[in-house]
């Protein structure tokens, strides 16, 4: 019977073997630990059906819940130096940088983009945490001024989703020379009279904190989200004391003055639209499906290259004669 074991029942299994379940169907939550399966997670903007906790979401898959139908136009960015001091720690900068573009698909750590949001031409930018922590180097400075750029050329606001843990250490003064330089492009918003909105969420710390994250006309915070220049844990090593709960939290910086609004990811887009359009001084918007621009007509609807049925066409009413007889055909009779 040894070889129905080790040759027929092999074949069989080859033949009739289950298919195997992906790694990734299910995720857990890590604020109360639920079992979420992916794609009603992915329904939800990587928000936490049971708890409401905010987990990490892509710049690009961020983009296509935010614009109009998920469309948008990558902005150009000018490429910086690969690596300008040569740095090496336990890697090379080189290889880090191909790990990590790698592991997230995209070219660096911010994304910049333009569209419509609720009929409204806007530029917006993002950061990417899972792009070694979404640090700031040359070409984070150099997507934000491309922004900008764009933004004061077509006369559009200017939207900044910000994800940091601070200043890219491979790059040095010259990471750190970013802070200025960007403070200088949201002054050319300012002078151009066009709304700078900054949307903080988790973690945002460090030089960005320290720059263009807190530059803006509007701040609006994800639940819970760490907004700091130093982390809590640095804090209390320093000064030796317990920090009150929640301290650096978007809630806590609320009470204190340092934001605007505490939204939720998934009421984040109707917030945007809301708020640029006051700042733009336009009408409020209207809550409601509308269709794409494309299908607006003023008329019937022709086939290419057939002239229109003008019969089918609504006619204007006929003028009224001052004693009140219809002035046209009627009239003549």
């Amino acid at each position: 019977m040894n070889w129905i074991n080790n040759y027929v029942r092999p074949k069989i299994n080859s033949l009739f073997s289950r298919r195997e379940m992906p790694d990734n169907l299910w995720q857990k939550c890590d604020a109360c630990g639920t079992m979420l399966f992916h794609r009603e997670l992915s329904d939800n903007l990587n928000v936490c059906t049971s708890c409401g906790h905010h987990m990490p979401i892509l710049p690009r898959d961020r983009f296509l819940t935010l614009f109009d139908g998920g469309i948008f136009t990558e902005i150009e960015v000018p490429t910086p130096l690969a690596d300008p001091l040569q740095f090496r720690d336990q890697k090379k900068y080189p290889d880090r940088m191909k790990s990590a573009q790698k592991l997230t698909g995209e070219k660096e750590a911010m994304l910049v983009a333009e569209g419509e949001i609720g009929r409204t031409p806007v530029v917006a930018a993002a950061q990417d945490f899972s792009f070694m922590g979404g640090s700031m180097g040359m070409y984070v400075g150099n997507a934000i001024i491309a922004g900008v750029e764009r933004a004061v050329q077509r006369g559009r606001p200017f939207i900044l989703f910000s994800a940091a843990g601070g200043a890219r250490m491979q790059e040095g003064i010259l990471s750190l020379m970013q802070m200025p330089r960007t403070t200088v492009a949201v002054q050319m918003l300012r002078e151009a009279g066009l709304p700078y909105i900054v949307v903080l969420t988790h973690p945002t710390t460090g030089g960005v904190t320290a720059s263009y994250a807190m530059l803006g006309d509007v701040h609006i915070a994800e639940p819970n989200a760490l907004i700091c220049f130093a982390g809590p844990r640095v804090i209390e090593q320093t000064i030796r004391e317990k920090l009150p709960e929640g301290f650096q939290r978007a809630e806590y910086l609320l009470e204190h003055g340092m934001l605007d609004r505490v939204t939720k990811r998934t009421d984040m887009r109707d917030e945007l639209i809301t708020i640029i359009r006051l700042l733009m001084g336009m009408p409020q918007a209207i809550k409601a499906e509308l269709p794409p621009p494309a299908s607006f007509s003023h008329g019937p609807e022709t086939v290419a290259g057939e002239a229109p049925d003008v019969e089918a066409m609504p006619q204007p009413p006929q003028p009224v004669a001052p004693d009140a007889e219809p002035a046209g055909e009627d009239a003549k009779a």
